[in-house]
């Protein structure tokens, strides 16, 4: 899994370079202006900190959407339920265990490592008020911070802003398991990528720092440990 992971990145930086390659270009040594633009590498170190990057306009997205698409869609036969499945991270609750028993857990662990609580959606309560689903399996989203690793990230890219801070989500499926899920932050497949796209060393041991927090909270969670 973690090839065909890593085959899927380097498949999106080609990909990338193919939907860039007509923008202008940065200036940079004269002999390489007939070389693929590799967006952004080297670029960060020369950004003054919490500079936002230009706006991409809705056509670039689009664009650079229909290049990645058809790699997953037919080089590894991907849909969407394997997308998502491979951007989080996820652990079964143990049987036995309640929804609220897993809560308790999260809490408590997140409170041991100095990860701040900063807010909670009960969606499924939503759901139920407002469509009348009262079929919705149960689900509440938490979010946590912490607030050293948030301000290096958003210093080097500011647009990081829009997925903090981390959530952790416990949910319910169709057979009344409980899991508890996070987007997947684990940044070891920057290594096959050139220059790892200028995230610093600290930047790095930061990022990995809050990936095992979080990862010990959800197991903490997922066994019920108190």
């Amino acid at each position: 899994m973690k090839t065909q992971a890593k085959l899927l990145l380097s498949l999106f930086c080609l990909a990338a370079s193919a939907a860039l390659a007509d923008e202008p270009r940065a200036p940079g040594n004269p002999y390489l202006q007939n070389t693929p633009y590799q967006y952004g590498y080297g670029a960060a170190a020369s950004f003054k900190p919490w500079t936002m990057s230009p706006s991409k306009t809705k056509e670039e997205k689009t664009r650079m959407m229909k290049m990645m698409m058809p790699f997953m869609a037919q080089g590894m036969h991907m849909n969407i339920r394997d997308v998502m499945n491979y951007m989080t991270t996820k652990y079964k609750a143990k049987p036995g265990l309640s929804f609220d028993d897993v809560v308790e857990s999260m809490k408590l662990r997140a409170n041991q490592l100095n990860f701040k609580l900063v807010g909670t959606s009960p969606m499924w309560k939503d759901i139920r008020a407002v469509l009348e689903d009262t079929t919705t399996p149960r689900m509440e989203v938490f979010s946590f911070c912490d607030i050293a690793a948030g301000r290096e990230v958003m210093s080097l890219a500011p647009e990081a802003i829009a997925f903090l801070p981390c959530r952790i989500a416990v949910m319910e499926d169709a057979d009344k398991n409980i899991w508890v899920l996070t987007l997947d932050w684990d940044i070891a497949w920057l290594d096959s990528v050139n220059g790892s796209m200028d995230i610093s060393p600290q930047l790095a041991k930061m990022a990995k720092d809050i990936r095992d927090k979080m990862d010990n909270i959800m197991q903490a969670a997922a066994n019920g440990d108190l």
